[in-house]
């Protein structure tokens, strides 16, 4: 795979070596309040050379681990089934290269490429879900493909019995979405992330991170911003703990809109938050290797 001219700090030269794979969707056409997360995998590359390589927090440096960020799709406007097509086969590329896909948003919608590729390859899948909003809804003014809706798509496509899709932190979503509970194959923990601390699912894993799971006062460069959020240290807290403890196959983080937040500060938090858990999966996949 070629080089792209700009990439995360410390990404690696060579897609082949690499344990993880970032790519860039950057894809805003159904925000159904402020538009701008296309913007965000740019924001992340171009602001990354703000932080240190070096995570005091688990004593390891982006220049020790092996990841490749692959640059953004190029993905054309309008209606979003071409769009999700390009993020499946891309996905999919990177998972038959037997490498974690690491994908950065763009709108909660382009989830839905990234799951229906890990599907095809990890039939027993389940989903770990941060956000501030279920994204359970049939439809969104009649569309049914919405990041209004991408859980309740992903929902569709998983397969077995008991839960498949854990929530947390969500704050907002209609009364039906909140009533869709472990009956749906749905285990939600509204309002807080502490529970992830104790998930462990062998089950392969997607992790989905919608960044306005944060507090607003934290995180206000995105689309639908909601009070009454999580603190950046509690979701760390949680989602590495998830990236260790459950068998995470791709991962993504998603709804960053830097036009939003013309301070910078959301765009810089979501560098070290990428900047962490590379970290945490690059050492999470080496751990399983091992044991094989």
């Amino acid at each position: 795979m070629d080089v792209p001219s700009n990439q995360f700090i410390a990404s690696g030269r060579d897609f082949r070596a690499a344990r993880i794979a970032l790519f860039g969707a950057p894809c805003d056409s159904t925000c159904s309040y402020r538009p701008g997360t296309r913007s965000g995998p740019d924001a992340v590359r171009r602001e990354s050379y703000g932080i240190e390589t070096y995570s005091p927090l688990q004593d390891a440096d982006l220049e020790d681990v092996s990841f490749f960020d692959c640059g953004d799709l190029e993905l054309p406007f309008g209606a979003p089934e071409k769009p999700l097509e390009a993020i499946e086969s891309r996905a999919a590329e990177i998972l038959d290269a037997g490498k974690m896909p690491y994908l950065v948003g763009g709108e909660h919608l382009v989830t839905l490429g990234a799951v229906r590729a890990a599907l095809t390859r990890h039939p027993g899948l389940k989903i770990v879900h941060f956000d501030a909003h279920a994204d359970l809804r049939d439809d969104y003014l009649g569309n049914r493909l919405s990041h209004a809706t991408v859980m309740r798509r992903c929902l569709e496509l998983l397969k077995g019995d008991g839960v498949k899709l854990w929530q947390f932190g969500i704050r907002s979503g209609t009364r039906e979405e909140f009533a869709m509970k472990e009956n749906r194959g749905i285990c939600r923990e509204p309002f807080s992330a502490e529970g992830a601390k104790s998930l462990s699912v062998q089950n392969p894993v997607y992790l989905s991170v919608d960044m306005d799971v944060l507090d607003p006062s934290e995180f206000p460069g995105t689309g639908t911003p909601e009070a009454g959020g999580v603190r950046y240290a509690a979701l760390l807290d949680a989602v590495l703990s998830v990236i260790r403890n459950c068998n995470v196959v791709a991962l993504d983080m998603v709804e960053l809109s830097p036009p939003l937040d013309p301070t910078g500060r959301s765009t810089a938090l979501a560098c070290k938050y990428l900047r962490e858990t590379i970290l945490a999966a690059c050492a999470a996949d080496e751990m399983r290797s091992a044991r094989k």
